[in-house]
């Protein structure tokens, strides 16, 4: 045990009405919403390199935080872990993710590097065996070191091409001895800063080709978990070969990989792209390759990622009910991919950081538990396009374009728009937020 919690209670469910700051408000891990219990719906997770690795620097400052267990020895790393393990038995988390560099120092050699990984990852599992919480995901950090200030996948040295290869070797070793439900892969430089020096030809089959050596080394190996990508649209590249849901799909398919691999969606990488959370997850559940989600928000006023802690349930249960109506997480969850702020130095600020997420998802979700059960909204959906559940409306799709133009002249069609009912379904909403 260590004492940088001291003092801080367990964290328990003590409803709207509790003025205690250290109480969930809104998350009852075991009330029952649609038929599955809140922390099943949630499946929440810790990230460990925003928790516990994070200095408290951003684009104009540096650090900020001063931890006990900063520092690149082995005797830290485990103190690091202690702390983590004592945080989520304090929030009850049920899951948490890392990145390699997170919990392992980095050694002088990849032999090093790899021994310190394996090292942590046995003290992770005992860790693990005394502990409700579980691996949700692992990945490897390939953007940090200079190594990879070109891309790693995508990178024109072929000896950083088998770096990474190696180092996504050994962290999908680490997650599946660990019992991970998944694997991802968040290609942070895979991408270009100017076309002057880049062939994207090659640096996109070589990606994609790493990709296909991930997904048979998982076959293998016999990982039953998911291989996930996380779209990311630029920062710090300037154009990411990931950067929307829509692209990675198209790359899935070129490469054959569309049955194999799913997304990690982060909120604020589809703000990035352009989108919406919720657009995102839908178009994924559309395409069949939602995996997980990144919860955080950004600010708005900035123009990067800030990564902060979600406050607004409003905002958050568009999302919820995506995925509601995707049928849920299956080995996917909740990850807060979030961190506190520069100027958030005490110990309980990283407590109560979560506990407000964790409250304001919660929130998120049985307002769009209670929007699916009512029905109306997909009952509104459902009689949009009911005209194509006639065989004449399905026959339009299986002929020709010339029997499709047919139909006008022998049918005389003349069609007049339909409302689409938008200002009707959004008051709808807002009943249940």
């Amino acid at each position: 045990m260590t004492d940088f919690f001291k003092g801080i209670p367990t964290i328990k469910y003590e409803g709207p009405h509790s003025t205690n700051e250290y109480a969930f408000h809104h998350y009852n891990p075991d009330e029952v919403l649609n038929g599955k219990r809140m922390e099943d719906h949630l499946r929440f997770a810790v990230a460990y390199w925003h928790s516990f690795a994070w200095p408290g620097g951003d684009p104009f400052g540096g650090q900020t935080l001063q931890r006990p267990w900063f520092g690149e020895t082995m005797a830290l790393a485990r103190m690091k872990a202690d702390v983590a393990f004592e945080m989520f038995e304090i929030l009850g988390a049920p899951f948490y993710c890392f990145h390699d560099a997170d919990m392992r120092p980095e050694g002088a050699s990849f032999a090093e590097s790899k021994r310190n990984l394996e090292e942590m990852v046995d003290y992770l599992g005992e860790k693990q065996s005394t502990h409700k919480t579980r691996l949700l995901w692992g990945t490897a950090n390939m953007f940090s070191h200079r190594r990879w200030m070109s891309g790693a996948a995508t990178n024109p040295d072929p000896d950083v091409y088998a770096y990474a290869a190696a180092t996504v070797k050994a962290n999908m070793d680490a997650t599946h001895k660990l019992g991970g439900q998944n694997y991802v892969l968040w290609g942070g430089r895979e991408g270009y800063e100017t076309l002057l020096n880049t062939d994207l030809r090659a640096e996109r089959e070589h990606a994609g080709r790493f990709l296909q050596q991930v997904v048979e080394y998982k076959h293998k190996i016999g990982f039953k978990g998911s291989i996930l990508i996380e779209p990311k649209p630029q920062e710090p590249s300037k154009h990411q070969y990931d950067y929307d849901v829509a692209t990675v799909y198209g790359f899935l398919v070129q490469f054959g990989l569309e049955k194999e691999v799913q997304t990690n969606i982060e909120q604020g990488h589809a703000i990035l792209a352009g989108h919406s959370f919720e657009h995102e997850i839908a178009l994924a559940t559309a395409l069949g390759i939602f995996g997980s989600i990144d919860m955080n928000r950004n600010d708005y006023q900035s123009g990067w990622d800030t990564d902060q802690f979600p406050n607004n349930h409003v905002e958050k249960a568009v999302a919820f009910y995506e995925i509601l109506r995707a049928g849920g997480y299956t080995t996917g969850g909740t990850n807060f991919d979030a961190k506190i702020r520069r100027q958030s130095l005490d110990p309980a600020d990283l407590i109560l950081s979560h506990v407000g997420g964790m409250d304001t998802c919660a929130r998120a979700l049985k307002s769009a538990a209670a929007l699916m059960a009512d029905g109306g909204m997909e009952k509104a959906r459902a009689n949009r396009y009911s005209g194509w559940d006639t065989g004449n409306a399905k026959a339009l799709l299986t002929g020709s374009l010339e029997d499709a133009a047919a139909s006008v002249t022998a049918k005389g069609l003349n069609p007049e728009p339909r409302s689409g009912r938008q200002e009707r379904l959004e008051n709808l909403w807002n009943r249940f937020v």
